[in-house]
């Protein structure tokens, strides 16, 4: 594994831009023009839309959130709601897109006006200090004109939302006050670490998307993207095509699930055995579909959940393996590789194994007999 390089990040994100009345477009719901004296409703657009907590909003789509899910551009706008919240006012109608109802999967265009209800923030602006404060040293492996590569540490989100205020890319935004391009390429559980990419570009940003939707079936075209996982049980084969199909879902308090169900999307993962003992093994997992909890999912149902998850795994040895030094899921974004989206040429990214969980694999070697794969 490659020594890890750590540079410090340099500074985020961008000014709110108001739009003129001579260029705004007309509410779907008044048939007024915006920022006219007799329209009744409060409004407040800027490049990204403050949401109120007294007054109706109505934000312009930019250029910069053109293709984006409607659900997903509501979740980042609305940091501190819970989304069980944020569902339920587009399920009641009461979020508008150029006065129509509109589904959570819709997506957005430029120029489009959307409808947002009043809604209370439960956010303290020096929770977000705090939070910028605690993250300012992100380990950034790669860097160019379209893209960055974070080494992302578990218990980070990479994004705020669904009771965290702050995350990667609220970092990297506040760091970088004169980029004015900053998104999530593709993302990472909270608790999972390593490899995180973020386009500069929307060009780069729409590219990379592709590579991930395409995964490893592209045929080079694609973004192979490779984990570590520590899984309880003793996997008996040395390669093996899991084709479950996977079925998202919220609980009521609006966090999301995930279950194999005929009803779901097709899912491929393909799984190496690296090491055993006598009670755990140590995966890769390869992604060929880019599902929600994958490779949790997965393994859960084959009756080997990954040590230390705390959704879908084994809660009782959770608490043992706490208590023996593994606090953490234990898995880990260590390879990728997929062509450059601008220059085309081929590009193998490799994030070593965290000190801790690096440090639980010795131990475990100290205390179990290890029968497969390179002595650890």
């Amino acid at each position: 594994m490659h020594r890890l390089v750590q540079e410090k990040l340099l500074k985020p994100a961008g000014m709110c831009v108001a739009i003129t009345m001579e260029s705004a477009p007309l509410d779907g719901l008044t048939g007024q023009r915006l920022f006219q004296p007799e329209t009744q409703i409060t409004i407040s657009i800027f490049k990204m839309a403050e949401v109120s907590k007294d007054n109706v909003t109505q934000a312009i789509i930019t250029e910069e959130e053109h293709g984006q899910r409607l659900d997903n551009y509501l979740l980042k706008i609305c940091k501190g709601v819970p989304k069980s919240h944020v569902y339920r006012i587009i399920r009641s109608g009461e979020v508008r897109l150029n006065g129509k109802r509109v589904d959570a999967s819709d997506r957005v265009n430029t120029g489009d006006v959307l409808r947002i209800p009043p809604i209370r923030i439960a956010r303290k602006q020096e929770e977000i200090v705090a939070g910028a404060e605690i993250k300012v040293d992100l380990p950034i492996l790669q860097e160019d004109e379209a893209m960055l590569v974070v080494n992302k540490p578990a218990g980070i989100a990479v994004h705020g939302g669904s009771g965290v205020s702050f995350g990667v890319i609220e970092a990297l935004r506040r760091q970088r006050p004169q980029a004015r391009f900053l998104e999530l390429a593709h993302r990472l559980d909270r608790e999972t670490s390593g490899l995180l990419l973020v386009g500069k570009k929307r060009s780069s940003l729409t590219a990379l998307h592709d590579m991930f939707r395409e995964g490893g079936r592209g045929g080079g075209r694609g973004a192979d993207k490779r984990y570590l996982l520590l899984v309880k049980g003793r996997w008996m084969d040395p390669v093996r095509n899991v084709r479950l199909p996977l079925f998202k879902y919220l609980l009521d308090s609006g966090e999301r699930r995930v279950r194999v169900s005929e009803e779901g999307k097709a899912s491929h993962t393909v799984f190496r055995l690296l090491a055993r003992w006598e009670h755990f093994s140590l995966l890769e997992a390869e992604l060929r579909t880019g599902r929600t909890h994958q490779i949790r999912v997965h393994c859960a149902h084959l009756g080997f959940p990954i040590a230390g998850d705390e959704k879908y795994g084994d809660f009782s040895l959770n608490r043992t393996l706490a208590k023996g030094g593994l606090k953490r899921m234990f898995l880990h974004a260590w390879k990728m590789n997929f062509p450059h989206p601008v220059t085309g040429e081929k590009v193998e990214l490799e994030a070593p194994l965290p000190v801790a969980l690096a440090e639980f694999l010795k131990k475990l070697s100290t205390e179990e007999m290890q029968d497969y794969g390179q002595k650890i």
